[in-house]
């Protein structure tokens, strides 16, 4: 594995996907590193998370600010401020920002991923809310994403 220099700035744009809470960075990008990790920052807000899903990377979550219900292959669990969760790839997984304010994470992905086109894709993908399941599961095939069901509830 092989890094290249990275300056990312916490004044950098980020990604917006207004439908579902969510607002991202990507401050370590895959091509920094041979495509061994991705760094993401995400700010959730109260009540959002993803749906239920799977994929092949590991995620290593580390909880910023707030709490967070994380569900992984059917076990329920919470995460606060200082918190870290790892979810092994393959598991099914979800989470949500269980408190009444913006709840942030810095989260690794392992093998890393585009994580720009991927979430500026799903952007598109959930502009007007929740899409009928054939269009997130073609979205879901074409980056190696399994979803298996809703979001978690409060």
């Amino acid at each position: 594995m092989s890094f290249t220099f990275q300056h990312s700035r916490a004044d950098e744009p980020s990604i917006e996907i207004p439908a579902i809470g969510l607002t991202l960075r990507v401050p370590l990008p895959p091509q920094s590193n041979d495509g061994a990790v991705t760094a993401i920052e995400t700010i959730n807000l109260p009540g959002f998370g993803p749906p239920l899903h799977r994929h092949n990377e590991t995620e290593i979550f580390r909880v910023l600010e707030g709490r967070y219900l994380f569900e992984c292959d059917g076990r329920r669990f919470e995460a606060g401020a200082g918190d870290v969760v790892t979810i092994p790839g393959g598991a099914a997984h979800a989470f949500v920002n269980i408190t009444d304010r913006p709840a942030r994470q810095f989260i690794l992905i392992v093998p890393g991923l585009d994580a720009i086109a991927f979430f500026t894709r799903l952007a598109g993908v959930m502009k007007d809310g929740v899409p009928d399941r054939e269009l997130l599961s073609a979205f879901g095939k074409e980056w190696g994403v399994e979803f298996l069901g809703p979001p978690l509830k409060i």
